[in-house]
């Protein structure tokens, strides 16, 4: 077991960044948390004598390493430009993000890390119809998924040269505090408390959802005791149709409301089945989600319904 002391973070504002520097420092750890120059959720990093904000955009993290004084233990690279939407077909723009890759994995040599952890993702699988296996093999179909699979070799291959040991952690599906308004999970839940009347496709998809504090929980594991190379899908290892999950969101918000289930089109290409094996997670660090998609849902509306500015009648 390496015993981490200092950690440094890139795209710490997000879900998992969050609860993650949470974690870390209710862990006594000093963290780092790198965020770009004006960031509008920087506020959100968590406050605490263990945090330490710092403002340098991907393209010049090396400027860091004459800036930071000391030495690290686990570098987490988190941060990744053109994550949603249309901007993951910007092949230009992906393929800048296997550099920062690099660069960060530079960084973390030159910070002295013993460990460089990278989030990867399902993408780098493709269309897969059945449980994803960390030596499943990946096919991806977009410039993101392409790139994702592309840093997590690279910074692989780089990370054996340096004496860094290397993770790269696939997320599967991920929710919780903090996560992109846009998402299926956030935009209903947003417009269930508005009152308002969301509209899904069939809901047939077979999918599985972590919650942010338990892959929070498994990200600190994994700098602790996972052997170099590691390769690890981020889920829960059990899965429901996705109109489970939505009446469960609808539910956590207020029974009584309607969903409008299969009043929408699937997307061209759907993905119908995103399932993580995490056998090897466990056997490597003994991880098991400690949360039900009912109790994280319930912490994720609560949080919400905060932001928004409702009172819980």
């Amino acid at each position: 077991m390496d015993t981490i002391h200092r950690a440094i973070i890139t795209g710490p504002t997000g879900a998992v960044g969050i609860s993650l520097i949470n974690e870390l420092i209710a862990h006594g750890i000093y963290v780092t948390a790198v965020c770009r120059p004006a960031s509008k959720r920087i506020g959100s990093v968590p406050k605490s004598e263990l945090v330490d904000v710092v403002e340098c955009s991907l393209d010049d993290l090396m400027s860091l390493s004459g800036k930071l004084s000391g030495r690290y233990d686990a570098f987490y690279h988190f941060g990744w430009d053109g994550t949603y939407g249309e901007s993951r077909q910007d092949l230009y723009l992906q393929n800048r993000n296997v550099t920062y890759t690099l660069d960060a994995v530079r960084l973390a040599s030159a910070l002295g890390c013993r460990v460089f952890i990278g989030a990867g993702s399902q993408s780098e699988f493709g269309h897969i119809d059945g449980v994803l296996h960390p030596d499943t093999p990946c096919n991806p179909d977009n410039g993101y998924g392409i790139c994702k699979l592309s840093a997590g070799m690279l910074s692989r291959v780089m990370c054996g040269s340096l004496g860094i040991r290397h993770i790269w952690c696939r997320i599967v599906s991920l929710y919780g505090p903090f996560d992109g308004e846009q998402t299926m999970v956030m935009s209903g839940i947003a417009a269930l408390l508005r009152g308002e009347r969301p509209s899904y496709t069939k809901g047939e998809q077979v999918w599985d959802y972590i919650y942010s504090k338990d892959a929070a929980r498994a990200f600190r594991l994994v700098a602790e005791r996972s052997p170099h190379g590691s390769i690890y899908c981020f889920g829960t290892g059990k899965t429901r149709l996705l109109r489970d999950f939505i009446f469960a969101i609808r539910d956590a918000v207020d029974p009584a409301l309607e969903v409008g289930i299969g009043e929408r089109d699937y997307y061209p290409n759907q993905v119908m089945h995103l399932e993580a094996d995490i056998s090897n997670l466990t056997a490597d660090t003994g991880f098991v989600p400690a949360y039900t998609f009912e109790q994280g849902i319930r912490e994720t509306v609560d949080w919400m319904r905060e932001k928004m500015g409702i009172i819980k009648k």
